[in-house]
């Protein structure tokens, strides 16, 4: 009963857990992302998309215990906010530079 109740055991369970539903937000921010009726809802999918890949990194990067990938995320993060901000820039003016 108590290996059930171990330190290691609880976080190898919850990291298990938390792959598998990062994972599936991710092919749902994909399915998103091709099916998506109109422009708005493609970006959406696309910021999601690259919030879920953080989070799949940093659960990475718990698993191996590596700063890596911790270092990979705020890259992507940096990278997926600005092209963000720029594709809504685009999608309601029509131009990046003013």
């Amino acid at each position: 009963m108590n290996e059930l109740f171990e330190v290691g055991s609880i976080l190898k369970n919850a990291l298990a857990i938390g792959f598998f539903l990062v994972t599936s937000a991710v092919l749902l921010s994909l399915w998103r992302l091709v099916i998506g009726p109109s422009k708005p809802d493609r970006i959406l999918a696309l910021d999601t998309l690259y919030v879920n890949t953080l989070a799949l990194l940093v659960l990475l990067d718990i698993k191996l215990a590596s700063s890596l990938y911790f270092e990979a995320a705020l890259l992507i993060a940096l990278f997926g906010f600005v092209g963000t901000v720029a594709l809504a820039k685009f999608l309601t003016r029509g131009d990046l530079i003013e």
